[in-house]
């Protein structure tokens, strides 16, 4: 019996050391969270997130005074929804698995815990999927954001709110999936945009055109429009873009690496080359450089090299940058002149235009020694990449005008999009929200 028992205590011990060996092999194979990783991706995050305020001072500045709030809180209030929208299906119809156009329901809600601490096996595999997902919301935020310098002074404030998670849902999440996803089958066919040049200012730039078209024009533009009322402000939101945009493009790497330095130095070289280009181009053709020239020239910088950031090195970054001074000046000061609409805050001549010029950069300047996991351009004697970069702008220009014009006719059928004619003559902060933004109290006289 004793014999018998030593022999059954063996097998038990030799059979708990097994597994506990299997369990150690099997959380070995387990994606392990890297510290540094999560803590810049959450940091890219907040950085992010700070944009959208920055771009509502931005924008501000901009319009009239009697329009400041109104333009304040259109950004705003686009952080409020989507941040919930985003939970609730956003993030699923954009990453989840699903088919080559969108993202399956399985995510709703973060998957009832499915979206958690521990990694994605699909994306950024080193952080939490809750990091990577909260990430991605700062962009679903801003997008839209963008929009509302192209309407800027003349549309109604529930008509925003109506049309933001229609928007959100029918054109954003569609062309993220295509674009990032690893289903999508942009991504599938090898078109690179590493931060969001087609699915950020492409897609918000040519979604903000589709809907001036059915907004129509501010009253008495361009003649009885006024230049920007405050500058400082506007200074104030290009600073804060500039120092978010270190985020949305150097935390794209999702990882606390070279190629995130990478992006970080390519995104502040290009930006200021464009800043500067733009403000000789002006010195050039008014006589006169502005501070909201210059502005102006760095963000369409920041747009540009968007897409390339992960993709090119320094020297090309000046080129991108360069490019996108001159595309976006005479997008501004030209191809708006001669086709006559009315984009309020040059949203379409930066962003729209802006993106195109990049994503197609991208194309040009991409090489494998700064990532290999995208592919070497038309310099380096790939000239496919090139049209793999033009399938993307076209699909994305072409699905976000459409699909935006058909959400922006059902909303205007339905609450209709501008305040009366006395109501925006009055300004949008009185007639949309009863606040403005400058109280002036005369000084009583002793």
């Amino acid at each position: 019996m004793r014999k018998g028992a030593f022999v059954g205590m063996s097998s038990i011990f030799a059979l708990s050391m097994i597994a506990i060996f299997a369990s150690s092999a099997m959380a070995g194979d387990a994606p392990k969270i890297d510290t540094g990783d999560n803590a810049w991706l959450l940091a890219s995050s907040a950085l992010v997130l700070i944009m959208t305020p920055g771009l509502a001072l931005f924008y501000g500045g901009m319009v009239r005074a009697k329009n400041m709030v109104n333009t304040l809180w259109l950004s705003f209030i686009v952080i409020c929804i989507i941040s919930v929208q985003w939970v609730l299906w956003g993030y699923s119809l954009a990453f989840a698995p699903g088919n080559w156009f969108i993202g399956g329901l399985q995510w709703c809600g973060l998957g009832a815990g499915v979206v958690g601490q521990a990694p994605s096996d699909l994306y950024a595999t080193t952080v939490p999927h809750l990091s990577f997902m909260i990430f991605q919301c700062m962009f679903a935020v801003i997008t839209p954001a963008l929009i509302t310098g192209t309407f800027a002074e003349r549309f109604k404030f529930n008509a925003w709110l109506f049309f933001i998670p229609l928007w959100a849902s029918a054109v954003y999440a569609p062309i993220a999936h295509w674009v990032w996803a690893t289903d999508g089958w942009l991504f599938k066919m090898g078109a690179l945009d590493f931060a969001g040049g087609t699915v950020v200012h492409i897609c918000s730039g040519a979604s903000g055109l589709a809907v001036i078209l059915f907004a129509g024009k501010r009253k008495g533009f361009p003649k009885e429009i006024k230049p920007p009322h405050n500058l400082p402000l506007m200074m104030t939101g290009t600073g804060l873009l500039w120092f978010g945009w270190f985020g949305f493009n150097a935390g794209s790497a999702v990882a606390a690496n070279g190629l995130a330095a990478s992006a970080f130095v390519v995104t502040n070289t290009a930006t200021a080359a464009a800043g500067f280009t733009w403000t000789v181009l002006e010195w050039i053709h008014h006589k006169k450089p502005t501070l909201l020239g210059a502005c102006s020239g760095a963000v369409a910088g920041l747009v540009a090299i968007t897409p390339a950031s992960g993709f090119v090195g320094p020297m090309a970054s000046i080129a991108i940058g360069v490019g996108a001074g001159l595309v976006c000046f005479y997008s501004v000061t030209k191809m708006k002149k001669a086709l006559g609409y009315d984009d309020a805050l040059d949203v379409i001549g930066v962003h729209a235009m802006g993106g195109t010029w990049g994503a197609w950069a991208t194309g040009i300047f991409s090489s494998t020694s700064v990532n290999p996991a995208g592919a070497d351009g038309a310099i380096y004697g790939n000239v496919l990449l090139m049209g793999k970069q033009w399938i993307g702008i076209l699909s994305s220009w072409g699905w976000s005008m459409a699909v935006t014009s058909l959400l922006i006719w059902f909303v205007k059928a339905t609450v209709g999009l501008r305040p009366s004619e006395a109501e925006e003559i009055a300004g949008m902060d009185i007639s949309q929200h009863k606040e403005i933004a400058y109280h002036y109290y005369e000084t009583e006289q002793a």
